[in-house]
């Protein structure tokens, strides 16, 4: 088993402190590695490399920056394969679509890069003569930015990519489940001839690393993907700062199935969305309203898609759809949360127990029917391969059972009525919405939440964006004696 460090402007370097993160294969329970159980001096060692970093780098071209970005997108692309199995050995999602993960993270460094040139401000119109006011867009200085777990190879291009072509420098703190595949990022940014400390990674846990990191005073701005409870914390770190925070957090997307939709096509994206990285992404579809005259048949259909999904160990078989759930802790709460619907009435149609596997934490696929809107199922986040179903009547009480929610990430209507899908669009208050397809953004979309779905965004040039602040300048044409 290896033991990993911290890398902090430009090397790797051991944390302050002797205490030790375990890293373990949630397929197996096996161990992997350690990293630093880093403490609040580590993290601002690594803050004192990227501000000694920032103004220099600030200081250059932006196309000079973007080379930067496709340098990291060219290592990538060499070790699709290896970061693959690094990311499904300590994560558990399949193979196919940790692929995806690497070749997408490099995918988007080389977006991003695209962006040096387009980068732009504005020429205000002035009141006053000979007066011109200009905007410009200018970097934050330092970002903070802490990862979760479920995506966490893409999750460092998403923060790390956007800051560093606008001028920025950034300290990140992946999560302390799955840290294997940023130790990895880090020793390709070794082999790189880059400036030390542009990209600087802790490990630790939130409550001492990521308290310091969102804490500073000396940071910018805190990009945090994770929970609501979290990201509530991470704003309370930074608020007597009044640091910028940039969230996105969790979700409970509902997917509306009308009459008239194509069932075949909704049972597919449905599935596919419950079921791809074990059910835990926070845009995919977390709760089902399917009219009421086709509720019988669209279950049916569903719960025979879902029996059929297959799960294991990702790497003993690259067959699988699915792999296991994160940790004992995010086992519990799935089991926990069907075990509670099932006492408040709902029905299990197929699944609801634990998946067959040797210390690995599988659930099997689960539908469930007879729910209510006010059931816990149905409103909070289950995280897991768990769909529960209810009925409804007509547009109206369907897109009134969308909206009673806390969260405002994602939302999907599968129907044929062009009508329909663009009144949903009006109606429907969630950051996305997908019609007749699976909930998967875009690179340059915006992927952002209303309500406890986050603060902010990211993607495209409104996500870009969020890595600048505006700087205004008012300049008046001198007019002296003598002057023109």
């Amino acid at each position: 088993m290896k033991n990993y460090d911290n890398f902090i402007n430009g090397r790797f370097v051991p944390g302050s402190g002797g205490d030790r993160i375990t890293v373990t294969n949630p397929s197996t329970g096996q161990e992997i590695c350690t990293v630093p159980e880093s403490r609040p001096a580590d993290v601002e060692e690594a803050i004192n490399a990227a501000e000694r970093a920032q103004n220099d780098w600030a200081r250059r071209p932006a196309v000079e920056r973007a080379k930067a970005l496709r340098a990291l997108a060219a290592k990538i692309r060499e070790r699709i394969e290896p970061l693959a199995r690094v990311i499904t050995e300590e994560q558990g999602k399949v193979l196919p679509l940790a692929r995806v993960e690497a070749a997408f993270t490099a995918d988007y460094f080389d977006y991003m890069a695209e962006w040096a040139r387009r980068i732009e401000g504005e020429i205000l119109e002035s009141d006053r003569r000979g007066e011109t006011i200009l905007l410009f867009r200018q970097p934050i200085g330092v970002i903070g930015g802490i990862l979760p777990w479920n995506f966490p190879f893409f999750l460092i291009a998403r923060k790390a990519a956007p800051a560093l072509v606008t001028g920025n420098t950034i300290v990140i703190k992946p999560s302390e489940e799955t840290p294997h595949n940023a130790v990895k990022f880090c020793e390709l940014m070794a082999e790189l001839d880059l400036p030390p400390g542009l990209i600087n990674v802790v490990h630790g846990r939130g409550a001492a690393a990521g308290k310091a990191l969102a804490g500073s005073p000396r940071i910018g701005m805190i990009s945090f993907t994770g929970s609501v409870e979290t990201g509530s914390a991470v704003m309370a770190a930074a608020a007597p700062h009044i640091t910028k925070v940039n969230l996105e957090l969790g979700g409970k997307a509902p997917a509306i199935v009308m009459a008239d939709a194509d069932m075949d096509l909704a049972v597919k994206a449905i599935t596919a969305s419950r079921v791809i990285n074990s059910g835990q992404v926070c845009n995919c579809a977390e709760r089902v309203y399917v009219q009421r005259s086709v509720a019988e048949r669209f279950v049916e259909r569903l719960a025979a898609s879902m029996q059929a999904s297959r799960y294991g160990d990702p790497l003993a078989d690259e067959t699988v759809d699915y792999g296991p759930l994160i940790n004992e802790a995010g086992f519990k709460k799935v089991s926990g949360m069907v075990e509670r619907a099932r006492a408040a009435g709902a029905e299990v149609v197929t699944g609801g127990a634990r998946g067959q596997g040797d210390g690995g934490y599988f659930y099997s696929p689960t539908v469930l029917v007879n729910c209510k809107q006010e059931m816990e199922i149905v409103r909070r986040e289950v995280f897991g391969p768990v769909v529960p179903v209810v009925t409804f009547d007509d547009l109206d009480q369907a897109v009134s059972y969308a909206n009673d929610s806390d969260y405002g990430l994602t939302s999907s209507i599968y129907t044929r009525d062009l009508n329909v899908a663009l009144r949903a669009c009006q109606e429907i208050r969630f950051g996305e919405t997908y019609i007749n397809r699976e909930n998967f953004e875009a690179m340059q979309g915006f992927h952002a939440g209303w309500r406890k779905s986050g603060i902010g965004g990211a993607d495209g040039k409104h996500g870009l964006y969020e890595f600048t602040q505006t700087h205004v300048v008012y300049l008046q044409r001198y007019q002296g004696q003598g002057r023109a």
